[in-house]
């Protein structure tokens, strides 16, 4: 072929035993979450691809709105990557997640702080800060739980096995436990 020419190509050009390579769809991600004190269910796709989806982001931070409150915060949206992950590590990507705390407003933080002597809510709660999730997650027990979360290594993991659930958040990586396990 000469410089500059041009000629049409024919399926007859493409060199035998290669395929044209089908698009794939983006994966979506998506979060189903029922709410134990408001009641509330989302099923919400909040990422696609490496896109975050701003319309999913929005709903998630009104579903995780302070409950006593009814403020909404701006979840950093590495939150809701752990709370995915977590799920596919555990083999169960489309189970729904309890969710026990959202975001708390700094009232309701110190509100918790002052019921009793000894709560186990942090003064600087990264629940302040919206990038913090009680959790649940129904047929799977809060050990095992607390286990693949701490295998994330992506941020805090707190360990409440009295009150059956796990505290996870995008903080800095760090562990802890409160109160004692009888049946974990």
């Amino acid at each position: 072929m000469l410089f500059g020419s041009r000629t049409a190509a024919h399926a007859n050009d493409i060199p035998t035993g290669i395929k044209p390579v089908p698009s794939r769809p983006l994966e979506q991600y998506r979060l189903r979450l029922h709410h134990l004190h408001t009641g509330e269910d989302i099923d919400v796709v909040y990422k696609i691809g490496n896109e975050y989806v701003p319309s999913g982001i929005a709903k998630l931070n009104s579903f995780l709105r302070d409950h006593r409150t009814g403020d909404v915060a701006h979840y950093d949206p590495k939150e809701f990557d752990v709370l995915h992950t977590l799920l596919a590590r555990l083999g169960r990507p489309n189970n729904v997640i309890d969710i026990v705390c959202g975001y708390r407003t700094p009232w309701s933080n110190n509100f918790l702080r002052g019921r009793t002597a000894n709560t186990g809510v942090a003064k600087n709660s990264q629940h302040v800060l919206a990038k913090a999730i009680d959790i649940r997650v129904p047929g799977i027990t809060t050990a095992k739980l607390r286990q693949t979360a701490l295998s994330l290594h992506a941020g805090g993991v707190g360990y409440y096995p009295v009150s059956q659930f796990v505290h996870v958040d995008v903080g800095p990586v760090r562990q802890w436990t409160y109160g004692t396990a009888h049946n974990d």
